[in-house]
């Protein structure tokens, strides 16, 4: 074993993590499924790795930024032979959004098998993690918390230890309950100024100018007045984390009804065809129940 650092995860989030990574001088293998990912990391100095088994067998500490705790356990190889010739004396730090108690069984079979684990999911989108500006969120045994802690520092201008497993992704979870409702209720916002034929770029200085303005929003109501939906986080992976997070509130006999008011425009809006376009796009189902009210109303009134 060798002294790289492995990444495994190249998406929208883990690519620019990663070259965040090799340009702060962090010796890094990484490994994608989709190898054309892993060409912007070679050619910044990371060395690539044919499988993930390889990047196991040189470095360890691997981060894993993956879509789901599938993609995650066949990565690790979770259920075979391998997957303890694979974590054993390493540290995994997973920083996808997971479920709780997902990250709560990995956390054990990881250190039955001699392994330790980090639970390090992420608080931002594309923008931030290109900037290096997403927040991390950190929990597990205190020892390989801090020893992981300072080589987020490239990715993560701010890093919140949680406490023990899930405790992390019960943090993140609760940041993006916020975010899905905040940007949900912007996109209603910006269909409301749109109906009443506001100058919208005056709707747009008058958010910018206002307690209400966050990066957030001077993010996303531009992209929705523009008609942008080049993805920095995409329909698909937010109706996902919606879905983490009212399993979470279920578990916890919590109501959540913002919640479950942003499941279903989400869902519809995947419906629509419009799955890997920007979370900004949840206009878009705003407006086919507009369209549809509108109808409803014009065949009611023509009978």
């Amino acid at each position: 074993m060798d002294t790289h650092v492995g990444f495994i995860g190249l998406g929208v989030m883990g690519q620019p993590m990663a070259l965040n990574l090799i340009r702060a001088g962090t010796p890094l293998i990484v490994w994608n499924r989709s190898p054309e990912r892993c060409e912007p990391l070679r050619a910044a100095g990371a060395t690539v790795a044919t499988a993930p088994g390889e990047v196991f067998a040189r470095a360890q500490t691997v981060l894993l930024m993956l879509q789901d705790g599938e993609a995650t356990d066949a990565v690790l190889g979770r259920g075979t032979p391998a997957f303890g010739t694979q974590v054993r004396g390493r540290t995994i730090v997973q920083m996808g959004t997971t479920s709780p108690d997902y990250s709560r069984g990995l956390e054990a079979e990881l250190r039955a098998a001699g392994g330790h684990y980090v639970e390090a999911p992420v608080s931002g989108s594309r923008k931030p993690a290109e900037a290096g500006l997403l927040v991390g969120m950190l929990a597990g045994e205190s020892a390989a918390v801090e020893a992981v802690r300072g080589l987020l520092g490239p990715m993560c201008h701010e890093t919140v230890v949680c406490g023990a497993v899930p405790s992390a992704l019960l943090m993140k979870l609760a940041v993006n309950l916020f975010l899905i409702t905040t940007v949900t209720g912007l996109a209603e916002a910006v269909h409301f100024a749109e109906r009443h034929r506001l100058d919208m770029q005056q709707f747009l200085a008058v958010i910018g100018a206002g307690q209400m303005a966050s990066p957030v929003s001077r993010v996303k109501a531009p992209k929705m007045v523009e008609r942008d939906f080049s993805v920095q986080a995409s329909i698909a992976d937010v109706l996902k984390n919606n879905r983490l997070v009212a399993e979470a509130a279920r578990r916890a006999a919590m109501a959540s009804p913002l919640l479950d008011a942003c499941h279903a425009l989400f869902a519809e809006t995947v419906s629509l065809g419009f799955a890997h376009e920007d979370m900004a796009a949840v206009i878009r189902a705003l407006e086919a129940r507009t369209g549809a009210g509108t109808q409803a109303g014009t065949v009611l009134e023509e009978g």
